[in-house]
């Protein structure tokens, strides 16, 4: 599954919130800290820029991925195209 471009980093916040009960915790910044409680606490940062790099945007999904311990294509499947 490929993953999407031109993804602005305060709609990928939207996504994670509604899908997986990310909050925003904090802000500095151009920067987002979420975190959730589902499988266990877990943070994570988004730059809130216009659009996310390719490379931030798979690092960020990999984590999310790791921490709640399914495929990452999945995690894409779930965020993205449903």
């Amino acid at each position: 599954m490929k993953i999407p471009r031109d993804i602005k980093g305060d709609f990928l916040a939207k996504l994670l919130s509604k899908k997986y009960n990310y909050k925003i915790t904090h802000q500095t910044g151009s920067h987002l800290r979420l975190t959730t409680f589902l499988k266990g606490e877990h943070h994570i940062t988004i730059p809130k820029h216009k659009e996310l790099k390719i490379g931030t945007l798979n690092n960020i999904l990999k984590d999310i991925s790791s921490h709640l311990e399914i495929n990452k294509e999945d995690l894409i499947r779930e965020l993205f195209y449903k």
